[in-house]
């Protein structure tokens, strides 16, 4: 399934990736090949992780790595909606 991105995603990747990449560019690499495979995945396997929150939105940790991937399927696409650190404030899409 064709996997698009809300603007929110966009710039919560580039912020992670970014603060990453300041203090460790193989960790950024390796961050981002997690990513890369998580999103690959939930392109392949739409329904996989658990609900979360009100709606259909679904969610998976990234890995490893302390992050987590939220997306909704709308009109056979994947639209991924937020990408955040596990530690952070529960996300308000969360409840």
């Amino acid at each position: 399934m064709r996997v698009c991105y809300t603007r929110r995603a966009r710039d919560d990747l580039a912020a992670i990736l970014g603060y990453i990449e300041d203090r460790s560019p193989s960790g950024a690499i390796n961050v981002k090949r997690a990513l890369k495979r998580a999103i690959d995945l939930i392109g392949e396997h739409p329904s996989i992780g658990r609900v979360s929150g009100e709606g259909q939105t679904r969610v998976i940790p990234v890995g490893r790595y302390p992050y987590l991937i939220y997306w909704s399927v709308e009109a056979g696409e994947v639209w991924l909606l937020h990408i955040r650190h596990a530690a952070r404030r529960q996300w308000e899409g969360d409840r």
